[in-house]
């Protein structure tokens, strides 16, 4: 049996007996991470909606945090991004997320930046990486599987930035296929699936601006044989479609050709059941240590009516600390 499949059968037999537990699982699934809720080592933090393993920070008056940003040439990306344009005019995807990785700097350690962060989903792996993510994977509680694909971002002081990033017709088709595609991959695992929120706003605040960015909602009745076999649930889920694309198996081939570069656990996922509820997250807005450095990995779903110099921009704007300028912001 594969790294990948003990994890999962790990899970299931935590679920099975009611064991609260905290887990990450790499993009690649070949280096799952599972911890009993008790037994999390000290250089691993987590805050998944208040489920934590350790108390919330009073940073009131801290000074602003410091943040670089040096993104790769647009004629780097430009590359990456022609080789998916062309797969997907031969037929061979209709949405790619590409992502690339961008050199940031910061006085913050990993742990000031997991601390600060504001976002629903917050993980640490000792000096490793911090994640600080709005998305959510999957969430099941009383028998009703959910997941909430983003896609579509937008600078929110652009005017009428909300009517902008809704009325596009390239981020509606492109959110169209994301929904349309986890709403089957939770047909694997459910019984009966509908949309209970299309298309819907949150805002992001960051230490240089506000993003708004588009979700949608899609529930579905799960199998009464799975209800707490959250590893084969996973199993049929993962890599999530959000950050991959349709059809998934192609389009995976596609993303390791043209990225050029390990996405690690950058993409996966990670979350926790508490003996109740299951909740995790994609592991997107990503700082990872590198060997000159700190990568922070971001990406962007292309179509065929994406427009490179744009999606660059997007790619950019992802890059950033969920860390409002000032406490007021929090």
């Amino acid at each position: 049996m594969s790294v990948f499949g003990e994890f999962c059968d790990l899970m299931d037999q935590y679920g099975a007996s009611g064991i609260p537990f905290i887990f990450a699982v790499d993009y690649k699934c070949l280096k799952p991470l599972i911890w009993k809720a008790g037994e999390v080592p000290p250089d691993v933090s987590y805050n998944f909606g208040g489920f934590s393993n350790c108390s919330d920070d009073d940073n009131t008056g801290m000074a602003a945090a410091g943040f670089l940003k040096h993104p790769l040439s647009f004629e780097c990306y430009e590359k990456s991004f022609s080789l998916v344009k062309k797969n997907i005019g031969r037929g061979e995807s209709f949405l790619v997320n590409l992502s690339a990785p961008t050199p940031v700097e910061t006085e913050l350690s990993f742990p000031e930046i997991f601390a600060r962060s504001r976002a629903r989903y917050r993980f640490r792996l000792a000096d490793e990486f911090v994640c600080f993510s709005p998305e959510t994977f999957v969430k099941i509680r009383d028998g009703i599987i959910a997941t909430n694909p983003m896609k579509g971002t937008i600078d929110a002081g652009m005017p009428g930035a909300a009517q902008l990033v809704l009325d596009n017709p390239k981020e509606a088709a492109e959110h169209a296929t994301i929904v349309d595609l986890l709403r089957n991959d939770l047909s694997r695992v459910a019984e009966k699936v509908w949309v209970e929120r299309y298309r819907y706003l949150d805002t992001i605040r960051t230490s240089d601006k506000t993003l708004l960015q588009v979700s949608s909602e899609i529930q579905g009745v799960l199998r009464s044989e799975l209800r707490r076999s959250f590893g084969t649930v996973l199993s049929e889920m993962l890599p999530a479609g959000s950050v991959t694309g349709a059809p998934k198996v192609r389009t995976c081939q596609i993303i390791e050709e043209a990225e050029g570069y390990e996405r690690g656990y950058y993409t996966g996922v990670m979350g926790y059941f508490d003996g109740e509820c299951f909740d995790s997250a994609v592991m997107i807005r990503f700082i990872e240590r590198g060997a000159s450095g700190l990568i922070f990995k971001s990406g962007g779903g292309i179509t065929a009516n994406s427009d490179a110099r744009s999606e660059y921009l997007e790619l950019i704007d992802k890059v950033y600390l969920p860390i409002p300028a000032s406490p007021a912001e929090s």
